[in-house]
């Protein structure tokens, strides 16, 4: 059984920093695209950023050069580093893996909710 369990939100002040982690287990993680989506209230849920298999990675233009995508083919985690929040990035942050070929290989967390207000 495929789990992704995120953890690290919470409500921070603009300006501020906040790492989420997305634990997986139950897939071969290192075949897997990695990806963490927001959905704030009333949106959509957008492709925030992406690290591929082979360790590249893209951003959404809002959050470039604030946020960085990593992950760690032995412990099975992929995080993201949130700096320079804006009240704008508050949402419910997922974790989300894809297999690049079987695109049918698709899970989802249950998502974090990261609030940034003063």
């Amino acid at each position: 059984q495929v789990q992704l369990v995120e953890f690290g939100g919470g409500l921070v002040q603009p300006g501020g920093s906040v790492r989420l982690s997305c634990a997986a287990s139950g897939l071969s993680f290192r075949n897997f695209d990695m990806r963490w989506y927001r959905q704030a209230p009333g949106k959509e849920r957008d492709l925030v950023a992406i690290i591929t298999t082979g360790g590249s990675t893209d951003y959404t233009d809002s959050v470039k050069g604030r946020f960085t995508i990593s992950r760690d083919n032995v412990k099975n985690t992929v995080d993201l580093q949130m700096n320079s929040l804006k009240p704008e990035d508050t949402a419910a942050y997922y974790c989300n893996a894809v297999h690049p070929r079987l695109g049918t290989l698709n899970y989802w967390g249950q998502g974090t909710q990261v609030t940034v207000s003063s």
